[in-house]
Parts: structure tokens; C-alpha cells; sequence
């Protein structure tokens, strides 16, 4: 039976809808993108208040789907980690008893220093803890890197505070609207955070290459002083992000250039804590505290 010449959908209603919605559909879509493009040339202002409205209103669907993703992908970690188990827990108790003397000297230490402050009469205040939020989306394709946050303008977030996470420094913040923050991810290529090598402080200038690592360079002159596995943390040099903050590992060394891993993966990190920068945290002065030693200081300053 010879095929028919026409294509057309013939008298079948659901088929001729079906065609019809269609073409309504990428109609719309092109006008739609024309229209967004259009403002985003002549309109800046105008294009930065649709992208606000469409964080907040997205806002929702962001972090329901954000949690089924960590539930999905949780699900072979849970199943690994059960499998292995037993072995798990005889290396664990190997690792305990043979940690157990280093324990108890690091709480003898502690004691001596806290014994040691009371005597010279200082307080430890961490004023850097500004909230705690949580990662809702994080660009995975995209050549800049980005978290979104689930606190805005509205709980106190401002541009350029530092985020981290247990593991340790996730970024910092890059904008903000009303309930929401976009934060410049670690490995993203215009972040650049001065850090150091944990155990012997050698300086050093971390740069994201934008596809999960980092760059690392040395300040010091010379060979390329670092080696597969050293730990960097941030050396508090800028006055962004406070000292001792995990930052990466080295895994690859090429030349003078270092490759490292970051120690905190923004996709595998729920909660997270937004600091107040380093420089204001220091600066910070407790109001009550000076009036209480203004005499005091006059005391010893009259004293003869």
C-alpha cells in the first residue's frame, strides 16, 4: 500500500493539538529568550532585578532537589561503608589504642594552656561566626563556579565573606539578594586565597582552574618546595578568610606549579558557616570591655 503524500495529522484532534501546542511552545520559548536577551543589553538594571525574583522564586525547587540529590548519592556510601564495616572497625581500634598516649598528652597541653591564660588574664572570642546556612545548588558544567545559599541581605550575608564548611573553605560570598547568596566556589578561576603549608608555613597563592582543582604557587623563590599530600590551610594574609582554615591537598606537582584537590567538596557539604571577614573580627571591640579598662589605663598612666 502506497504511503500517503501528505503528512499532515488528518482529522485526529489530539494530534493536531498536540502539533499546535508545540509550535506554541518554541514560539514563546524563542520570544521569551529574545526578550531576556534585549534586556539584559539595554536594560542592565532591569535584568539584574529578573534575576533576583527568579532566585527567590526558584528558591524552593532548588532545595527540595538539592536534597534528593544528596539522598540519591549517599546511597552507595551507605552501602560501601556497611560492607566494610568489620574491617573498618579493627582498624579503628588498632588506630585508637595506638592514639591513645598522644590523647592524653594533648589534653595534658590543653590544661597547661588554659591554666597558663587564666594567669595572664586572656579570653578567647571567635567573633567570625556569623550563621550557619545551607548549599541549596552548585554549578557542575558551567566555567564558573558557584554555589547558591539559602541565606540573603536579610540574615546579614554580605559580598566578600568568607564560607566554609567542616572539611574546610568552600569560598566566598560574590552576591546577594533578600534570602539567598551566590558564593564564589574555591576552584573557580578569578578566587584567589593566600594560604600557607600546614606544617612548616611556607607562603603560597591558591588559584581555581575552574573544573575542581586548584593551582597552587609558591611565594618563595627557587625550586617548588611542595611535594604530593602536604596540607594547605589560609594564612590570614589579605584579611578575607582567618588563619589555619583547611584549604586543599597537593596531588600532582608539574615544575613550579602545584596541583591540589579542595578539602571540602561544596557538592557533598549540607551546612555550611558564613565568617565575617578576618580583618573586621579583629577589629571588632566590645564596647563595655574598653570603657572597663579606660581606668584602669588611666591608673597606670597617673601611677608614679
Amino acid at each position: 500500500m502506497a504511503r500517503p503524500p501528505s503528512r499532515r495529522p488528518g482529522h485526529n484532534r489530539k494530534a493536531q493539538y498536540s502539533l499546535f501546542a508545540s509550535y506554541v511552545v518554541a514560539v514563546t520559548g524563542a520570544v521569551v529568550g529574545l526578550l531576556l536577551i534585549a534586556v539584559a543589553i539595554f536594560d542592565p538594571t532591569g535584568f539584574a532585578a529578573i534575576r533576583t525574583a527568579t532566585s527567590e522564586i526558584s528558591r524552593p525547587a532548588s532545595l527540595g532537589l538539592r536534597n534528593m540529590v544528596s539522598g540519591a548519592s549517599s546511597l552507595d556510601e551507605v552501602l560501601t561503608a556497611y560492607w566494610r564495616a568489620g574491617s573498618q572497625n579493627i582498624a579503628l581500634r588498632h588506630q585508637v589504642e595506638a592514639d591513645r598516649n598522644r590523647i592524653i598528652e594533648a589534653k595534658a597541653i590543653a590544661q597547661e594552656n588554659l591554666r597558663l591564660k587564666k594567669l595572664l588574664k586572656l579570653v578567647d572570642e571567635d567573633q567570625t561566626d556569623l550563621l550557619t546556612a545551607r548549599l541549596i545548588s552548585s554549578s557542575s558544567s558551567s566555567p564558573r563556579r558557584f554555589a547558591r545559599l539559602n541565606a540573603g541581605r536579610w540574615q546579614g550575608v554580605r559580598p566578600g565573606m568568607p564560607v566554609r564548611a567542616p572539611e574546610g573553605l568552600i569560598g566566598r560570598i560574590h552576591s546577594v539578594t533578600p534570602n539567598t547568596a551566590e558564593v564564589l566556589l574555591l576552584t573557580d578561576s578569578s578566587n584567589i586565597v593566600p594560604i600557607r603549608r600546614a606544617t612548616d608555613s611556607v607562603p603560597a597563592i591558591s588559584t581555581g582552574l575552574g573544573d575542581g582543582t586548584v593551582e597552587i604557587r609558591s611565594l618563595a623563590a627557587g625550586r617548588n618546595p611542595f611535594s604530593p599530600g602536604d596540607i594547605l590551610v589560609t594564612s590570614g594574609v589579605g584579611g578575607v578568610y582567618q588563619p589555619n582554615i583547611p584549604v586543599a591537598v597537593v596531588v600532582r606537582i608539574a615544575g613550579e606549579i602545584a596541583y591540589g584537590v579542595p578539602l571540602a567538596n561544596p557538592s557533598k557539604v549540607d551546612a555550611v558557616v558564613v565568617e565575617r571577614s578576618f580583618e573586621e573580627a579583629v577589629t571588632r571591640t566590645d564596647p563595655a570591655a574598653t570603657d572597663g579598662a579606660l581606668p584602669e589605663v588611666a591608673a597606670n598612666a597617673t601611677a608614679p
